[in-house]
Order: structure tokens, then C-alpha cells, then sequence
């Protein structure tokens, strides 16, 4: 397994050492190395990036701001000489935070956390993908197996669905339904003329949505996030271009 990974850092000689390091580790592989993290947004919207070296003091735009403009957060690792920024890195779900001027074996301790998350999720994905239970017939309906039962969910039913982690939440007209799932599948299986993802953790139903005004979307008197990354296709399925 290669875990492809960029480096931002606005200092050359912090970016060496790291790309020296890097090439050490055989399951590593860089693919770029950036001075701001303004450049490496294309890399990020390709979603070809498992891991972000990130410094924290840039000109342009910090490296803590930057993580929470990201709708698809990559494993990150923080690599900073400000110690005072930790609590805030963890809270925004880095995988670790290393101060700089940091040892080499420092650096594969932090590196062996990813590869580690990274394996737990694949097999967290695979017993998803076997234990889940997906049917379409007809385009109007899923089948959905929770709580021991086997629920039948009506396209004209479901107004949106909510991914988290292992699981994901059906919101219907008629009950909530949470159940063991890959968000994945349901989105490449669900049919694209009836449903949209709107974030990385929600798809909802067109013919449900009432207002998009800015970054949100009202459905069924809920105002959910749209994600950057998808307010592209939400625009040009309602022509608000």
C-alpha cells in the first residue's frame, strides 16, 4: 500500500528535510511539495492525496485556517516550532502534531499512525460492504437491513441521507432509519436523476429541496451545509449559473 502524500511549507530548507524523510519510508509517496497551501487545492479537488505535511505559519493563509476551509480532509500532519497550537490541531482531527526541529524516527512514529488509521478504515469499508444490504428493483425503491429487519424505503420517500463513519442515517417521510452502510455505494447505486450529494455527509433528494440560498440547502425544514466541492453539480442540475 502507497500512501501518497504533499508537503506545505513556506521555508525550503523545512520542506528537504521532510522530503529527505519521506524517502526513507517505503510506503510513502510524495507528490509534490508546495511554500503555500493556496497551490495545492487542485491536488486536494482531485482527491488523489491520502496525506498533508501542513506547517502552521504561513504568509497566505495559516495552516489551521486552511484545514477548516477542506470538505475533504486528508490525513494531516501537523509540522510546526509553535507547541501553543496542538489542542486546536487535535480538535480539527489531525492525525499528529510534530515540533519542529524533530527526529527522524519522531517523524515514522507519526507516519505509522496514518498507515495504521488508513488500514483500520479499509477493513472498517470491506465488513461495511459485506454486512450491508442493498437492493434496488425498479428505480423507486432500497431495501436496507437494520436493527435485525429488513426495511423497504421508497424513493418518494427518503429525503435525505446522513454519512457517519460506519454508518449512515436514512431521514424519511415516515421514520429515521440507521444502519450499517457504505455512503459510497448508496451514492453510486442511488439514481442520479433523484438524488444529489450536497456535502461529504449528506445526499439528499432533489424533488425535496425547498431553498438554496449560499452554502445551504432547506429540506424538510432543515438547513443542511453545501459542500464546496459539490456546489458545482448542485448549480448546474438548477441552472443557478
Amino acid at each position: 500500500m502507497k500512501i501518497k502524500c504533499a508537503i506545505i511549507d513556506d521555508e525550503f530548507l523545512a520542506r528537504q528535510y521532510l522530503k529527505d524523510y519521506i524517502s526513507k519510508v517505503p510506503f510513502l509517496e510524495l507528490v509534490g511539495d508546495f511554500n503555500s497551501p493556496l497551490k495545492v487545492i487542485d491536488l486536494l479537488n482531485t482527491n488523489n492525496l491520502d496525506l498533508l505535511f501542513l506547517d502552521i505559519q504561513m504568509p497566505d493563509i495559516s495552516g489551521l485556517e486552511f484545514i477548516k476551509t477542506l470538505d475533504r480532509q486528508p490525513y494531516i500532519i501537523l509540522t510546526t516550532a509553535y507547541k501553543e497550537y496542538a489542542l486546536e490541531g487535535y480538535e480539527l482531527n489531525v492525525t499528529d502534531y510534530l515540533l519542529k526541529p524533530f527526529p527522524f524516527n519522531r517523524f515514522v512514529k507519526a507516519v505509522n499512525k496514518v498507515a495504521e488509521q488508513i488500514r483500520k478504515n479499509k477493513l472498517s469499508a470491506d465488513v461495511n460492504d459485506k454486512n450491508m444490504t442493498l437492493t434496488q428493483l425498479e428505480d423507486d425503491f432500497i431495501t436496507i437491513r437494520a436493527d435485525r429487519k429488513y426495511y423497504k424505503i421508497n424513493y418518494n420517500d427518503l429525503i435525505y441521507i446522513k454519512g457517519q463513519k460506519a454508518y449512515v442515517t436514512f431521514y424519511t417521510t415516515k421514520d429515521t432509519i440507521t444502519a450499517l452502510a457504505s455512503f459510497k455505494k448508496l451514492e453510486e447505486k442511488l439514481p442520479a436523476n433523484q438524488f444529489i450529494r450536497i456535502h461529504k455527509s449528506y445526499i439528499v433528494s432533489i424533488k425535496q429541496i425547498h431553498t438554496i440560498e449560499g452554502n445551504s440547502v432547506e429540506i424538510a425544514k432543515k438547513i443542511l451545509p453545501i459542500g464546496k466541492s459539490y456546489r458545482k453539480k448542485l448549480e448546474e442540475k438548477f441552472k443557478m449559473r
